[in-house]
């Protein structure tokens, strides 16, 4: 005898599958034949799908028209259903699907500003943290600052494009006004999404700066850290960085 498991199984497979899978079959007939019934039950998963892709991607929706985001969408959804319940969490791989999905692979920034928008959706769904005492950061000695370790907030993200995504992301804001060409050949950017209070900010930074927390959130220590930044700017400022991302909260937790 089948189980439920296997049968609820049987069921998301019929669901997100574009062939027949036989499940009709332990479909009991009511007002429709059972294949309608699946039928309508998938319209509404993939309508409701896609409807929670649109939310987290307003500006890739508005850049492809709502019409191609749904034909991608279809295709993404039977590659990358769902894994639980909290439709937060699903999404995720939209960024990566749309750099190898061939009717926009002429957009090149496209999957750099869905990252971004991925980013901007799990910040301002991240957890709060409360920002590093600064007592905790004068008591550590001199000499031993090379060896700390700093987290950052929870609810931040780091991202670097070759693309202008966050001029392409400001001009297509909804009551945006003002000049909305943008100039794909002005260069990337390196940006830090973090959620301040609940407002969501979208900062730009440095090559020093962003090798700084980069190299922070991987976990190394203070010493790896300024070298990288250095690295990457020579002139970078160090001392006023720090200082300033944890007056700013991007940095909330140290240890040795």
């Amino acid at each position: 005898m089948i189980s439920l498991r296997e049968i609820q199984t049987r069921f998301a497979d019929s669901i997100f599958a574009k062939e027949d899978t036989g499940f009709e079959k332990y479909i009991v007939p009511g007002a429709f034949p059972p294949e309608r019934h699946v039928q309508i039950y998938r319209n509404n998963v993939f309508a409701g799908l896609i409807s929670a892709l649109q939310d987290v991607y307003p500006v890739v929706t508005r850049l492809v028209g709502e019409g191609f985001l749904k034909y991608a969408a279809d295709t993404f959804i039977r590659r990358h259903p769902p894994r639980g319940g909290n439709l937060h969490d699903f999404g995720g791989e939209f960024a990566e699907f749309l750099a190898g999905f061939p009717p926009a692979v002429k957009l090149e920034y496209l999957p750099d500003v869905a990252r971004l928008e991925w980013a901007y959706h799990r910040v301002f769904h991240g957890p709060d943290h409360a920002p590093l005492k600064q007592e905790a950061l004068t008591a550590v000695p001199a000499g031993r600052y090379g060896e700390l370790k700093f987290a950052l907030h929870p609810a931040s993200q780091l991202l670097s494009s070759d693309y202008p995504i966050l001029r392409i992301w400001q001009v297509n804001q909804p009551g945006y006004q003002g000049d909305d060409t943008v100039d794909l050949s002005e260069g990337g950017v390196s940006l830090l999404v973090v959620r301040r209070d609940i407002t969501v900010e979208i900062q730009p930074l440095s090559k020093g700066e962003f090798a700084l927390l980069q190299t922070l959130a991987a976990g190394k220590t203070f010493e790896s850290a300024c070298t990288a930044a250095l690295s990457a700017e020579p002139d970078f400022d160090l001392t006023g960085s720090l200082r300033r991302h944890v007056q700013n909260a991007t940095l909330v937790d140290l240890h040795f």
